[in-house]
């Protein structure tokens, strides 16, 4: 139990989020975006994709009416610093018109919900973002709403909601309006409304320069080493070995976590083990200090000092993809996690 609770520590959690209740689908922006960040293992493939190391999405609550959205944010931290954040529309194909076609695009406007008993009063909505939509074809729009966001992870009450306007290019009145967006009520769920937050939460490795995925390099050779059998010439076996990078499995499922983890199903976290004999050679990239030490250990100058240690030089970020305690699924990187 102390080990699990030390390793939730590890991932930034108290305890472990509840696997959902019922089996639910990822939104397939949120899959997409772990396989251009991350290879199957979860390392990172390119460190400058995300610009925090969160990106949380949200599906919308309202569970019905038309062009009015509402997202609940109780699981961003506060220590969380919000970098960017977007709504996601799915625009559907436009509803056939009987007469001549006149227009090609339409005006969509989001507006933060101020007071929502008095949408059309001067102080009852504020504008965030407004673009010419075209009316052919269906996909997705973005529109960025980071504010809005910042004011209601400051204070939850702040949070009214959001409300979408289809009007003409010029902003005149269209009824019924050409454009429809998929709703969370009555649309498959890969088509739902969702706002997808990008954060940082301040935990960043500093232990080891990070990098990108690793070049899969072979291990280095191994010293030719005679047959040995027991425990203690497993022992000698591991010190005739040169310090080298060796397997190291970590399966989520035994640990108990495929509930909520989605991906990856586990990784090889690597570990490093072996003899550094004096003289260190330049295959294992021995520190400045490592090489001091092996020559003081060698020469006997100093009592006590033993041969350096066969460590990581170099260490990379993982990341997981998962739901949280509200069911939202969540992109998160963990720095120095493979070696």
């Amino acid at each position: 139990a102390e080990a699990l609770k030390k390793l939730l520590e590890v991932f930034g959690m108290e305890d472990p989020p509840p696997p959902p209740a019922h089996s639910k689908q990822p939104p397939q922006y949120m899959v997409d975006l772990f396989n251009t960040v991350a290879n199957a293992d979860g390392v990172t493939k390119n460190p400058d994709i995300l610009e925090g190391n969160t990106v949380r999405s949200f599906l919308d609550k309202t569970h019905g009416e038309e062009m009015r959205f509402l997202f609940i944010l109780s699981s961003v931290a506060k220590n969380e610093k919000i970098l960017t954040a977007e709504l996601h529309l799915f625009r559907l194909w436009p509803r056939a018109s009987n007469g001549p076609k006149r227009q090609h695009f339409c005006q969509v406007s989001i507006y933060q919900v101020l007071e929502r008993s008095e949408l059309d009063a001067p102080g009852g909505k504020k504008l965030l973002a407004t673009r010419l939509v075209s009316l052919q074809g269906s996909g997705w729009e973005v529109f960025a709403i980071t504010q809005a966001v910042r004011d209601w992870t400051e204070d939850e009450s702040n949070n009214q909601g959001l409300l979408v306007t289809v009007q003409g290019p010029g902003g005149s009145p269209l009824n019924p309006p050409p454009l429809r967006f998929a709703s969370g009520r009555d649309h498959h769920e890969s088509k739902k409304p969702m706002l997808v937050l990008f954060t940082d939460d301040g935990r960043r490795g500093a232990s080891l320069p990070t990098a990108g995925f690793p070049d899969l390099q072979p291990p280095a050779p191994v010293l030719p080493a005679k047959k040995l059998t027991g425990r203690r010439s497993t022992r000698s076996l591991d010190q005739l070995q040169p310090c080298q990078r060796h397997p190291l499995s970590v399966d989520f499922e035994e640990i108990g976590w495929s509930g909520w983890i989605i991906s990856p199903r586990g990784y090889n976290a690597y570990h490093c083990k072996g003899s550094c004999p004096f003289p260190l050679g330049e295959n294992m990239r021995p520190t400045n200090h490592a090489t001091v030490q092996s020559i003081i250990n060698a020469l006997k100058l100093s009592e006590g000092v033993s041969s350096p240690c066969c460590v990581p030089d170099k260490l990379y970020s993982i990341n997981l993809l998962y739901f949280d305690d509200d069911e939202n699924v969540v992109l998160k990187q963990y720095d120095d996690m493979v070696a």
